[in-house]
Order: C-alpha cells, then structure tokens, then sequence
C-alpha cells in the first residue's frame, strides 16, 4: 500500500475546481513551485476520482463546493481507493474557518488552505506536501505541564525542523509574548502550540481568550494549535469559536501533528 511520499522523480498532482480559471491559475503556480510536477485538471470530483483509478498520484486539491459531489464526499471516496489512501488531499475554499468551527471538514482531509492567504502562497503550500525539502521552518511556542510529555513532543518538532521554547504555564507563556510585545511590536514566536487543562490556574482556552481578546492578535498574527483529548464536540466548537486555529486530537499522531503545525507557519509567515 502507498505512503504519502512521491511515486518517483515526476509527482503527479490532481487539481479540481469548477472554475476554469481558478484551475489554470493554480496549474500555473504549481508549474513554478514544482517544474517537474506532472498537473491533472478537472472539473469534476467524477472525473478526478476516474484519474485516481487509473494511476498513482502524490496530491489532491480540491474545492469544497463542486458540480457533482462535495469536495468532503471527494475526500471520502478517495480513501476509499487502496492505493490512494495516505496521499494528502487538501481543500481550498473560504470558508475554511467557518467550516472549522462546525468540525465539518472530516478526517479524510489531510489539510486545508484558506484563500484568503493568496494564491501565490497555495503554490508554496503544495509544494511543501509534494517536496519535503521546501518544509516550512519557525518558532513554536509550546505550552505543556507534563514532563514526559512535553520532553517527548518537543524533540518530535525539534526532529522535523522547529525551534521550540517550552513553557510550563499559561501565566509563563502570557509574560513572554507581552514582554516581545513591548520590545518590539511583535509576539517573537510564529505559532502556540498549547494543551488544554494545565496544572497552573488558567487554561489553554484561556490562553486564546486572552490572546485574542486582551492582547489582539488575530488568527493570522498569531496562530494557535490546542492539544486535547476530549471528544466533545460543543467544547472542540468553544475553543475553536475563543479563537483557536485548530486543534490537536491526543494521543496525536507525529504526521498530522507536524502538518498542522507547518500550515499555521504558513499563516503566519506569510503577513509579510
């Protein structure tokens, strides 16, 4: 069965969206991003699930609302198919963060890109999955007050690239943002990744409440990733309406975590 990695030395990338300009804009960034990249078109989720029976590809991009099927219902089928089930298969819609909030995007999407970031950064974005030496890179602020836990999630993100400062509290991230704030105007680290009950006397969702509101920075300025293992979905929609990004399911898996982790990069860095 195939992984998530290239099928050899031309990737093969399928891209639908009922727009015919969309679609040629996106070939064309990809084109740039990857020259070697072999691109498939469509306009339909029929007949880009026709292509995926046919041959091996590296990467799907879709959009949420299609023709014929919706873009989630795409996703579905395509895990459905063997030898397509690990590759990443990624939405693009703008209404990402609405869709995050109903946890509607499904476990069958690997990702998801927001088009209010720009298309030039789509490119780069599909590159990052198709090439692993275009990963993106940044400062996590990690907030954790587990021992064992946290000396074992930092080392899988110090391994895949990431600096990392680890803090044990809300209080001890707070101060170390506030104190980069009012030396330089900036929060000094691209994205939190936080969990959510802590020993200390506020919470992760605190922690966002206050980021967001107190302090003002926006999903974009500032990312944040909250780790939990609670299944409830009103408390998953709660974190995610104070202003969380996404979230972390625990015990989590070291690819997803680290996908979710580069995307938020991207956000953030792409303000420039």
């Amino acid at each position: 069965m195939q992984d998530s990695g290239l099928q050899g030395d031309h990737p093969r990338i399928v891209i639908v969206d009922s727009s015919k300009v969309t679609r040629r804009l996106i070939e064309k960034l990809i084109s740039n991003a990857l020259p070697e990249a072999e691109v498939l078109s469509f306009d339909t989720a029929g007949a880009a699930l026709e292509a995926c029976d046919e041959a091996v590809v590296d990467l799907v991009s879709s959009a949420i609302s299609l023709p014929d099927m919706d873009g989630l219902t795409l996703a579905r089928r395509i895990r459905e198919h063997s030898p397509q089930r690990y590759i990443p298969i990624i939405l693009v819609s703008g209404e990402v963060q609405s869709r995050l909030q109903r946890r509607d995007l499904g476990d069958d999407v690997t990702d998801y890109f927001d088009k209010s970031q720009g298309f030039k950064a789509l490119g780069a974005f599909i590159s990052g999955y198709v090439n692993p030496d275009a990963s993106v890179t940044g400062h996590v602020l990690y907030v954790e007050d587990s021992k064992v836990v946290a000396m074992a999630t930092r080392r899988v993100m110090e391994r895949n690239g990431l600096r990392v400062t680890h803090v044990v509290s809300v209080e001890e991230a707070l101060g170390l943002i506030e104190e980069s704030i009012n030396a330089g105007g900036e929060p000094g680290v691209d994205v939190i990744l936080t969990d959510v009950y802590l020993k200390g006397g506020l919470t992760g969702q605190a922690l966002v409440e206050k980021l967001r509101g107190g302090v003002g920075l926006s999903r974009r300025q500032l990312p944040i990733l909250v780790m939990t293992g609670d299944d409830n979905r009103s408390n998953q929609t709660a974190l995610l309406k104070t202003g969380a990004n996404d979230l972390v399911q625990k015990p989590f898996d070291e690819h997803i975590l680290i996908k979710k982790l580069r995307f938020q990069l991207q956000v953030s860095q792409g303000l420039g």
